[in-house]
């Protein structure tokens, strides 16, 4: 129910649309302010009036992601409400059950204000047009995510387990639709659904019958995950509305029994929302802070079974993307897809499932070494630059993501503070060390041949929506030389560019 206003024509072509396949007239307001706004289902506007005893003055037309269902902002006098137009029977009453149910758990959702099952009309609570993915986008900045967004997120991932294992217990599974559980022919379902709307159609390669091996099998190590709590199935940013304080969950109708690492890992990896990893491991630990309380969670097993949920729901989506982008040709779908490619990248290089599914790791490795689909749409994933001091002779610094080049610059040339009495103690962090350095001519001309091609390999990532840049300097003891160029690049790509990430260790430094 992503509350966004979509024009008057193209409103208007979507009702009669969608009046047409249901088989409602159309109806052509007397009152000349109707003629200014899109004509709504007849039934839709009854209804609104029978219930608030007032008619509707203005309609809106919004538009859901992805959805077969039409929504409506209907304002009377002093009432206004959203009216859905819902297509699916079993799907409405899947959504309107949960809905009382979530309620009278009190549970933030919407309120129900009336129905008519027979048109397939509902009327619920409007909660505005702010959701967690648009303050997301607002208050993000080149310094990461303001306090607000983050206590939003702790919010969130502390009212999860209240529905998935409080209200979970007692929620009526018969009105699952279109189906009860997340089974194995639900997960396979979904891993299907990303090989014939993803992998064809972005003509990926993959070995058919190797393929389908390794899904049964990943299937199979998924449902060793305990299984009896509500899952939510379409937990993610655009789904949770903000009004005020006020936090709301929407879009749950596909709901059914499940296990819990499906959900948080849906909030976590939500493409778009491109949360700093190091957030999504603050927020992972609060959740099970919260569902350790109220359910006996093993924490090891859940985790150890959380990578590959993460997996399951990354490439779930990436089916939907496929469907919806390289089919349909929506091409804001298409714009979603290179943070999918960094978030399987992430899970690549830092997780290994307890199973053996070798065509399905090399499919997924293809899809992370295709510049092409890096490149989908005006996006802008944000570029980490992970910079390293280290000490030659602890040896050269690994690559720990994994792919491969990046910078490796020797500073054994420059200057050493280290042999000077006073420096022996003190490290490239230090302003003593710092003012020494910034002293020498030749470390001047060091660390403007080392920005110069830094700058180039940045904005040439930038382009081709990379992720991922190792730059490392080394020195004899890696204290002084090698940490104080770390922490100049550092210094610099922050203050040069938006949307680059510019992360230090120092090797030596850490260890001792």
């Amino acid at each position: 129910m992503n509350v966004v206003v979509s024009s008057a024509t193209v409103a208007l072509q979507k009702y009669d649309n969608d009046v047409a396949l249901l088989g409602f007239d159309v109806q052509k307001f007397q009152n000349p302010i109707y003629e200014r706004i899109p004509r709504v289902n007849n039934t839709l506007l009854r209804l609104f009036e029978k219930h608030f005893r007032e008619k509707a003055e203005q309609v809106s037309s919004l538009h859901g992601d992805g959805s077969a269902r039409s929504y409506y902002r209907l304002s009377g006098r002093t009432k206004v409400s959203v009216g859905a137009v819902g297509p699916d029977r079993r799907e409405n009453a899947a959504f309107l059950g949960f809905s009382r149910h979530f309620r009278k758990n009190d549970l933030p959702v919407p309120e129900i204000y009336a129905q008519d099952d027979e048109a397939g009309v509902y009327l619920v609570e409007d909660l505005g047009d702010v959701n967690l993915f648009k303050l997301l986008t607002d208050k993000r900045t080149p310094m990461g995510l303001p306090e607000l967004v983050l206590e939003t997120y702790r919010r969130i991932v502390r009212l999860l387990p209240e529905f998935q294992i409080r209200a979970g217990r007692t929620v009526d599974y018969s009105l699952c639709y279109p189906r009860g559980a997340f089974d194995k022919q639900s997960m396979l379902w979904d891993l299907n659904y990303f090989k014939y709307y993803f992998l064809r159609l972005a003509k990926v390669p993959f070995s058919e019958q190797a393929l389908e091996d390794d899904f049964h099998r990943f299937a199979d190590l998924l449902l060793k995950a305990p299984r009896d709590f509500f899952l939510y199935r379409d937990f993610q940013s655009r789904n949770v509305m903000l009004r005020g304080s006020e936090t709301f969950f929407i879009d749950y109708q596909g709901g059914r029994r499940g296990a819990l690492q499906y959900d948080i890992a849906s909030l976590l990896f939500d493409a778009k929302a491109d949360l700093p990893f190091e957030v999504r491991d603050e927020l992972l630990a609060r959740y099970l802070e919260t569902a350790t309380k109220m359910a006996p969670v093993n924490r090891d097993e859940f985790l150890a079974l959380y990578p590959g949920y993460v997996y399951i729901r990354i490439m779930q989506a990436m089916g939907a993307y496929g469907l919806r982008g390289f089919y349909e040709q929506k091409n804001h779908f298409l714009q979603s897809i290179p943070y999918a490619i960094r978030n399987l990248e992430h899970l690549l290089s830092t997780t290994e499932l307890p199973v053996d599914v070798p065509e399905l790791m090399a499919v997924l490795r293809r899809l992370v070494d295709s510049p092409a689909l890096r490149q989908f749409g005006e996006t802008s994933p944000t570029l980490t630059v992970r910079i390293q001091s280290f000490s030659y002779k602890g040896g050269m610094p690994a690559d720990e993501k994994g792919n491969g080049g990046g910078f490796v610059f020797d500073c054994r040339a420059l200057p050493n503070p280290g042999r000077q009495e006073r420096f022996a103690t003190q490290t490239g962090k230090d302003r003593e060390v710092a003012s020494f350095l910034d002293s020498q001519p030749e470390v001047d001309r060091f660390l403007k041949g080392v920005f110069s091609l830094v700058d180039a390999a940045v904005e040439n990532y930038k382009s081709r929506n990379f992720t991922d840049l190792l730059v490392a300097f080394g020195c004899t003891g890696g204290q002084h030389r090698s940490v104080y160029c770390s922490e100049r690049l550092a210094e610099h790509l922050r203050a040069s560019y938006k949307g680059v990430a510019a992360e230090v260790r120092h090797r030596t430094l850490d260890s001792s």
